[in-house]
C-alpha cells in the first residue's frame, strides 16, 4: 500500500511539474489555454478563472494542458493560437516543461542539503557502517569501533586502515579496536571484490557532516545537479554508443525502487525524486518523435524550411515516435520482469 501511493504521489508531482512549465510559458507568450488540469479522468472539481478553466480530475497521476492551437485544423483562438505564435515561442513553450524536471532538483537538494549538511568521509579510522555478510561482520566488528592497530603496526587514519588493507586478500590481521572506550582483539581477513579490482573488508568510514548557510547550500545544490545531468547524459551517449550496457527499468522498476525509497524513509524519497526528474527531463528531451524533443526537432525543421510540415508528414513522424517509444517500453518492461521475478 506504501508502495502504490508514493508511486502517485512521485508519478502526480513530477508530471504535473512537467505540465506546469508548459502553461506558465503558453500564458507568458500570449496562448489561449483553455484547461489546465491536474489528473485525468471525469472531473472532481472545475473552476473558471479568467478564460482558462482549472480542474482537477479522478486520476491523480500528473495532468494536462489543453492550448488551443495545438492542432493547425483548430483555428477557435485566431492568432492567439499555438500554430500562430512564432517558432521560437511555440519552442520555448515545448522546452518548459523539461526545463522545470530539471530545475526541480535544484530546490530539493537545496533543502536536503541546508537542514541535513554536508557529509564527507572522516579522517579517522572509526567504522561508520559494518556491512552484513563481509569478513568485518564475520570478525565481530561493530559500526563505531576504531581501529588501533593490525599486527601491531599502529593505525592512525582511515587511509593507512584502507592502505594496508587493499593489497591483503585472504592475509589474517591481528586487529586490536576500541569499543565504547575497552579495547578488544579480533582476527579480520580481507577478501578479494572482482569488481572493485582489490581486497575489501565490508566496511565504510565514519561520516562528519557540515553544515552551511543558505547561498553556500544553494551553490552545492546547482553544482550537484549540474554533475548528475552531465553523468546521466555520458550514460546515454553511452547506451547510444554500445559503449554501455541497456539496463533501462520501466515504469514496473520505477514503481518497486519509489516503494523502497518510501520504506527507506523521507530523505531517501526526496533525493530520489530529484534523481526521477533529472531523469524525465533528459529524456524528454530526446529527439525522439511524441517527446518533447522529436517537437523541437520539427519546430527546427520548419524553421529551415520555412513553413510547417505537411500533416501526412508529421502524421508518420508521430507513428515513429510512438513505435519507438513503445518499443522502449516493452524492453524496459522486460527488464523489469526478469530483475523482480527471475532473480
Amino acid at each position: 500500500m506504501v508502495t502504490f501511493f508514493s508511486a502517485i504521489v512521485v508519478f502526480g508531482i513530477l508530471v504535473l511539474i512537467h505540465e506546469l512549465g508548459h502553461f506558465v510559458m503558453a500564458k507568458k507568450t500570449g496562448m489561449f489555454v483553455r484547461e489546465f488540469a491536474i489528473g485525468f479522468g471525469p472531473k472532481l472539481i472545475s473552476r473558471k478563472f479568467g478564460e482558462t478553466v482549472y480542474s482537477i480530475r479522478c486520476v491523480p497521476l500528473g495532468g494536462f494542458n489543453d492550448i488551443a492551437g495545438m492542432d493547425p485544423s483548430d483555428s477557435e483562438a485566431g492568432e492567439r493560437a499555438y500554430y500562430r505564435k512564432p517558432i521560437l515561442y511555440r519552442m520555448v513553450v515545448i522546452v518548459a516543461g523539461a526545463a522545470m524536471n530539471l530545475l526541480l532538483p535544484v530546490f530539493l537538494f537545496w533543502g536536503l542539503i541546508y537542514f541535513n549538511g554536508v557529509p564527507s568521509p572522516s579522517p579517522e579510522p572509526v567504522l561508520g557502517q559494518v556491512l552484513k555478510n563481509t569478513p568485518a561482520f564475520r570478525a565481530g566488528l561493530k559500526d563505531g569501533d576504531r581501529i588501533v592497530s593490525m599486527d601491531g603496526q599502529k593505525i592512525s587514519s582511515w587511509q593507512e586502515f584502507t592502505t594496508l588493507v587493499r593489497d591483503s586478500a585472504g592475509q589474517s590481521y591481528k586487529v586490536i579496536f576500541e569499543r565504547n572506550g575497552k579495547r578488544q582483539e579480533t582476527t579480520l581477513t580481507p577478501e578479494y571484490n572482482e569488481q572493485a579490482k582489490r581486497a575489501l573488508v565490508g566496511v565504510h568510514s565514519d561520516v562528519i557532516v557540515k553544515q552551511v548557510g543558505m547561498v553556500e547550500a544553494f551553490s552545492l545544490a546547482v553544482e550537484r545537479n549540474m554533475f548528475i545531468i552531465s553523468r546521466m547524459v555520458s550514460g546515454i551517449g553511452e547506451i547510444i554508443s554500445g559503449d554501455a550496457a541497456g539496463d533501462v527499468s520501466g515504469p514496473i522498476g520505477v514503481v518497486q525502487m519509489t516503494g523502497e525509497m518510501a520504506h527507506a524513509g523521507m530523505l531517501p524519497l526526496i533525493n530520489f525524486v530529484a534523481l526521477l526528474s533529472l531523469n524525465l527531463g533528459i529524456v524528454n528531451l530526446l529527439p525522439i518523435p511524441a517527446l518533447d524533443g522529436g517537437h523541437v526537432v520539427v519546430l527546427l525543421l520548419e524553421a529551415l524550411r520555412g513553413k510547417p510540415l505537411g500533416e501526412k508528414a508529421l502524421g508518420y513522424i508521430q507513428m515513429v515516435g510512438i513505435a519507438c517509444l513503445a518499443t522502449i517500453m516493452l524492453f524496459a518492461t522486460k527488464n523489469d520482469i526478469v530483475r523482480i521475478f527471475f532473480k
